[in-house]
């Protein structure tokens, strides 16, 4: 019988990015990690909500991911759990985002970390900024359709 290929299983995931940026493409990064930082990532310890990526010297880097040490981290290594990590893509790829970001309004955004394969991966958005309005008019949405979700509940009952 032929195996299935498994399911990239989640680590984290950065829902507040979908609500502050309209989101116009999607890439897979790897990430270079200490041992340390793969042992806790293992454990679930890492938030990316407050993560942004810069560009700098034509490679991509990952600011603001948190990874919390386990207590039981070796005593050789002094673990620095907002250490910034470089992101792993191809060199065209990255030209091309460098182009994008470099146009008013985008920006770089983590979306999630999660496993494939056994590395560890992070989904990152070209992004654009939402305004104000944009963002009452998502909460207006989403509590419209909890509304319908409610009498349609009560009408089958």
């Amino acid at each position: 019988m032929a195996k299935k290929p498994e399911a990239p299983s989640r680590i984290a995931e950065n829902k507040k990015a979908a609500f502050d940026y309209f989101f116009e493409e999607r890439h897979e990064a790897g990430i270079v990690l200490h041992g340390w930082e793969v042992k806790a990532l293992r454990s679930g310890k890492a938030q990316i909500s407050e993560g942004y990526v810069i560009i700098k010297e034509g490679e991509l880097y990952l600011i603001g991911c948190q990874i919390q040490p386990l207590k039981t981290a070796s005593t050789h290594v002094t673990p620095d759990a907002a250490r910034i990590k470089k992101l792993l893509m191809k060199k065209d790829e990255i030209r091309r985002l460098i182009g994008k970001v470099e146009q008013k309004g985008y920006t770089l955004v983590p979306t999630k970390l999660y496993w494939k394969n056994g590395l560890v991966k992070c989904d990152v958005a070209l992004a654009k900024g939402k305004a104000e309005h944009d963002k009452r008019d998502v909460i207006r949405d989403r509590e419209g359709k909890r509304e319908v979700e409610r009498a349609m509940k009560s009408r089958h009952r």
